[in-house]
């Protein structure tokens, strides 16, 4: 008798083999075996689904002496395993509450009732374990045998009278546990087989979407174009599996590749009405049909999409679309992919607009500098030309023409940057003037061991000033300013110093809290930070024997240095 119940219940273990597959294929009910969270729906559909498999076991049942021998369990306990104490239960209340119920029950049906809903519990709370093993089959057969062994427990301990129960757990049990765990484990292989085909389908796509990625990069911090959209495209289109590729702007299509191609055009209107959906809504959108694309070519051979929005600071400046004919329909893994992109892709293009932000402010920074000078500077030196003039020609004439060559290095550079030879050159047109103010008082020395290294425009004259005007202005006896640009191990270090009165504790105190009233030393400090890094903030130190030492650090690397 107990062998051809187990027979007979291998056989409808094979229909459990076929359900399971059928699930696992469906794309609706397949996501449930690889979905992290599960929502409040979610698990009101695995209650029902795993609910019914159970009921579809009790209907098939074998009757053996006034019972059921069946495969309810399977359905409850793959629930649980899979979704969890909520699902485990519930399925367990479902397919329980249906053996208590109908008319064949016998005298097992409450203590049937009971098990099952236990079992339920059981897997519910073996699912966590269940997800940290790597062999699930075999966790899961183990579960099902422990599970089945305390429904035969719970029949001898509900079930009156107690000769009857035995009799019928003697014939029942082996059959049962041997064949309702077997069904369990191949439940739980054949999910776990989805699982991981999964993860190596995402693994394998991550790696195209990196490889995507380190390709498209130096298009993207362009920005969007036509020219640069097209590049992105053409790669995109060549190692994904997709029919057709797209990439818009908020008016036009920038570039297409793959089928479609004859009246996707670039540089066009919008074919289909879901792009201007997305970028209006800033929401993905995924067709299944023709239809659901709404393409105005009656001939277009796409048949399936996913347009997902480019977005700068949570605005949508454009889409990225994936196609697919009628050979091939979008996946889960398609829309993972596209959502993956498009969130890289608007990142590169948020750091291509602050680029050119960053950009347009160092341009008008050194706009700003261009023509920014010192009236006292001109006041000064028109003063001193004018008694040279008197008094020595030929050195008012020569005065003259230095102070031509600092108002042209300051507004004829067309670059933010220049070499440091260039610098000097302005320093020391600059500094002629200043010296002829000061006389014999007034010694400059340059000290550089590379002058083709490359500096921000204007960078040092600031520095230089503030020596003369607040180092040694007030000196009765020699001044001297020292102009130093020193190679260390990875990178140059640039000084300013000067044999003044330095600076007293209270500025140097505010100069760290960046709180000091110096625009010269400011600015500098500020223009250095934001193109180099904080590794590169002009530092102040005084020497116990006196004088002031400004200096700055430039890495090697940066700017070609």
């Amino acid at each position: 008798m107990s062998y051809e119940i187990l027979i007979n219940l291998f056989h409808q273990v094979g229909l459990v083999t076929i359900l399971a597959f059928l699930m696992t294929n469906a794309p609706y009910f397949r996501k449930f075996f690889y979905k992290p969270v599960f929502s409040l729906s979610d698990n009101l559909v695995m209650i029902i689904l795993f609910g019914l498999i159970g009921i579809l076991g009790t209907y098939e049942g074998i009757p053996v002496k006034g019972a059921l021998a069946n495969y309810r369990v399977i359905g409850p306990f793959v629930g649980g395993l899979i979704g969890g104490p909520v699902v485990g239960l519930g399925a367990g209340l479902l397919s329980g509450f249906h053996r208590w119920s109908i008319d064949v029950g016998g005298f097992t049906a409450f203590a049937c009732m009971i098990s099952t809903i236990l079992e339920g519990i059981l897997a519910g709370l073996l699912s966590k374990k269940y997800y940290e093993t790597d062999r699930k089959w075999l966790f899961a057969l183990f579960g099902g045998i422990l599970a089945e062994a305390m429904q035969m427990a719970v029949l001898l301990f509900l079930v009156k009278p107690f000769d009857e129960a035995l009799n019928l757990v003697s014939i029942i049990a082996v059959p049962m546990i041997f064949a309702n765990s077997a069904g369990i484990a191949i439940f739980a292989a054949i999910a776990d087989i989805v699982v991981k085909q999964r993860e190596e389908q995402t693994a394998l796509n991550a790696q195209k979407v990196l490889k995507i990625v380190s390709k498209t990069l130096p298009f993207l911090r362009r920005g969007l174009s036509i020219e640069n959209a097209g590049s992105v495209v053409e790669i995109i289109f060549r190692n994904l599996d997709v029919d057709a590729v797209s990439m818009t702007d908020t008016s036009s299509i920038l570039a297409h590749s793959g089928l479609g191609r004859d009246h996707h055009r670039p540089g066009s209107g919008f074919q289909t009405s879901l792009t201007e959906n997305v970028i209006n809504t800033g929401n993905y959108n995924i067709a299944y049909n023709r239809e659901m694309i709404g393409c105005k070519n009656p001939d277009c051979p796409l048949s399936s999409s996913i347009t997902v929005p480019l977005k700068i600071e949570k605005r949508t400046v454009g889409t990225l679309k994936l196609y697919k004919s009628r050979k091939a329909k979008i996946n889960d893994i398609d829309l993972e992919t596209s959502l993956g992109l498009a969130s890289i892709f608007s990142s590169q293009l948020e750091l291509s607009m602050l680029e050119k932000e960053k950009k347009a402010a160092r341009d008008a920074e050194f706009k700003a500098l261009q023509y920014q000078i010192n009236p006292h500077f001109l006041f000064n030196a028109i003063n001193t030309i004018v008694s040279y003039i008197r008094t020595a020609p030929e050195e008012g004439r020569r005065l003259l023409l230095k102070l031509g060559d600092v108002f042209r290095n300051s507004l004829s550079r067309n670059s933010d940057i220049v070499p440091v030879s260039a610098e000097i050159e302005h320093l020391e047109s600059w500094l002629e003037i200043e010296k002829a103010r000061f006389g014999d008082q007034l010694e400059i020395i340059f000290d550089v061991d590379n002058k083709e290294i490359e500096v921000p425009v204007l960078i040092l004259q600031p520095l230089v000033e503030n020596a003369l005007k607040h180092g040694i202005g007030k000196k009765i006896d020699k001044g001297i300013v020292s102009i130093s640009v020193k190679k260390q191990e990875d990178g140059f270090l640039f000084s300013v110093s000067d044999n003044g009165d330095g600076f007293d504790p209270d500025a140097l105190n505010a100069f760290e809290k960046r709180e000091l009233k110096s625009i010269g030393l400011n600015n500098t400090d500020e223009r250095l930070r934001n193109r180099y890094g904080e590794e590169s903030r002009l530092k102040i130190v005084c020497p116990s024997d006196g004088g002031s030492i400004v200096s700055f650090y430039i890495p090697e690397d940066i700017n070609g240095i």
